[in-house]
């Protein structure tokens, strides 16, 4: 699998799956410019690829700004010296886990949906304004098992991703006639920063420790997404098509 020449932006690329994907890109020979808010944890992203021999470039974007977005996609398509092969929207939150339904406070979902749902149609708007003319390019989205098989801990968060996994599939229809190529990836508990805090809000509201212990143990690792974002990405993955479940 080789990702050379490749021009990747990437979100949420400062922790997580999102800092996993953007090293393993970078390495495979992809050239990524990624966003996020969290300045301190990118710019350690952005050490990692450099200092590996990689080539990267981070942007301080929140993915619900549109003019931050379209002015940070305008800026890396011409960072990459015009166009863009693949987008990789990875930025998300979990908030509101064990909330029932009658309590959940409307500024918490307003929240979780802007950045999942819109956060994700706002950088796939802008970076689809290069990739239609180019006639090309791969779009990868995350949702989640819970936005399709139920089972979230937060009603903001299964409907956020049930929101982007019906956006993927919407787009995978649209797209297609101008030779682009939309999956979706349902990664399951990975040991993230988003999930561990997820699991201790669970923790807290049931206050059951030895759950939270066995939760905490069954968390996977966020390198093994990227790998699998890292293949959808490239050539190799031109005849995947629809959503993959990760562990």
């Amino acid at each position: 699998m080789s990702l050379d020449g490749k021009r990747i932006i990437l979100t949420g690329g400062a922790t997580g799956i999102g800092r996993a994907t953007a090293i393993r890109v970078a390495s495979e020979g992809a050239k990524v410019a990624f966003f996020d808010v969290n300045d301190t944890d990118a710019e350690s992203t952005l050490a990692t690829i450099t200092d590996a021999g990689g080539e990267a470039r981070y942007w301080h974007v929140d993915v619900v700004e549109e003019t931050a977005v379209k002015d940070g996609v305008d800026e890396a398509v011409e960072w990459f010296g015009g166009g863009v092969d693949v987008l990789l929207s990875i930025a998300g939150v979990l908030k509101g886990a064990s909330v029932s339904i009658d309590e959940f406070p409307t500024e918490v979902w307003d929240f979780v949906i802007d950045i999942n749902l819109k956060g994700t149609f706002l950088i796939v708007k802008h970076v689809t304004r290069h990739m239609i003319p180019a006639g090309a390019g791969t779009i990868i989205i995350t949702s989640s098992g819970a936005g399709v098989l139920g089972g979230s801990s937060s009603y903001a968060y299964g409907s956020s991703k049930g929101g982007t996994h019906g956006l993927t599939m919407v787009l995978d229809r649209q797209l297609s006639e101008h030779g682009i190529r939309v999956n979706d990836v349902l990664p399951g508990s990975l040991n993230t920063p988003l999930k561990r805090e997820q699991v201790a809000a669970v923790r807290d509201a049931s206050g059951d420790e030895k759950l939270y212990e066995t939760m905490m143990s069954g968390l996977a690792s966020p390198e093994g997404v990227a790998s699998v974002m890292a293949f959808l990405a490239s050539d190799e993955a031109d005849y995947v098509r629809g959503s993959i479940r990760t562990i």
